[in-house]
């Protein structure tokens, strides 16, 4: 497995996270995917995927990373929990939020649970680690920051997409790793940056490359397809709100006892193509969807300092630029 690689290359961890990975609340995240319930499609990308990469697998890929170069407990703490409070389906529910182009209506509950989480908040008393220094990742700049900067959480998702996915060889993945290093930024605020612009630019490719499919007709029309799904099913009391925050195999299992709902889910997973027209379809199920454009824009060093490789690469700044020109004033629907 490819997260081998990020505990390979850093010193032992610390039994806490392992402790923590296995309470009740973290092991739901091994039956809530990475991909947002579109791999319960036809869709041809994911039939390798379907089981591969989970919140779990990515939760603990983020504390290994954090913990290589912070050696913090309190981050890399912060790190592994991050995703606690993931719904089943993910970002699809910030879909049914109305929220999909900042996906951050997901996030409130992580505080709840974890406070919530006896196991949890007594191995952190334990260590003397407050609920205020782990619920929320995003104080820790090696964990999460702003887009387009690399932190921890955008390079294993990157890096695990980019395999299990897009078939990115290992060695590949390997060496990316490899070339990391932290440095201040340009807001001096510690940011993960490359120490070499081949690789740079090779993540980049990568970044972009999954990026592209994040924001592609197929994606956007699964994930609003199986958001309206939900909606239905939550609005019929098929299925109550904290359904939600169990796991995927029972929030399908509640979905296949509706008979009317069943027929949806079914032609969900029937998916396996869609086509774009600028007219609305007559017939059957359409949508007009836009999308948040996510991309990274690592640090490189380069001439003693670092910055931003599109600031260094033209290449790769004309590849940045075309990603956020993409228009997607089109309405979607299955061929």
């Amino acid at each position: 497995m490819y997260t081998a690689l990020y505990t390979a290359a850093c010193p032992a961890m610390p039994d806490l996270l392992s402790h923590l990975a296995n309470v009740a609340e973290m092991q739901r995240l091994a039956d809530v995917g990475m991909h947002c319930g579109c791999e319960y499609t036809a869709l041809p990308i994911y039939q390798n995927a379907k089981s591969a990469y989970t919140r779990l697998t990515h939760s603990m890929g983020v504390a290994s990373i954090v913990w290589r170069f912070t050696q913090d407990l309190k981050q890399t703490v912060a790190g592994l929990l991050h995703d606690i409070a993931t719904p089943a389906f993910a970002h699809t529910i910030d879909f049914m939020n109305n929220d999909h182009l900042t996906q951050e209506s997901t996030e409130g509950d992580t505080r709840r649970i974890i406070e919530g989480a006896d196991a949890i908040m007594s191995r952190l008393q334990q260590h003397g680690i407050t609920l205020d220094e782990v619920c929320d990742y995003h104080i820790y700049p090696i964990a999460d920051n702003d887009s387009p900067r690399l932190s921890a959480d955008r390079l294993e998702y990157t890096l695990g997409n980019g395999h299990l996915v897009n078939h990115v060889p290992l060695q590949h993945i390997q060496d990316i790793y490899g070339d990391l290093f932290v440095a201040d930024n340009e807001a001096a605020v510690p940011e993960l940056a490359f120490r070499t612009l081949p690789l740079a630019k090779l993540f980049v490719e990568i970044a972009l490359k999954n990026a592209r499919f994040y924001v592609s007709n197929a994606d956007r029309f699964a994930m609003q397809y199986l958001a309206d799904i939900i909606r239905q099913a939550i609005d019929t009391d098929v299925l109550r709100p904290d359904d939600l925050y169990s796991t995927e195999s029972h929030v399908i299992e509640r979905l296949k006892s509706h008979h009317g709902i069943s027929a949806a889910w079914e032609a969900y997973t029937a998916i396996s193509s869609v086509s774009a027209s600028k007219e609305k379809p007559k017939d059957g199920y359409s949508v007009k969807v836009d999308a948040k454009k996510r991309y990274i824009d690592p640090l490189v060093l380069t001439g003693g300092t670092v910055k931003r490789v599109s600031a260094v690469d033209a290449e790769t700044n004309e590849a940045i630029t075309s990603f956020l020109a993409l228009d997607f004033d089109e309405w979607l629907h299955t061929t």
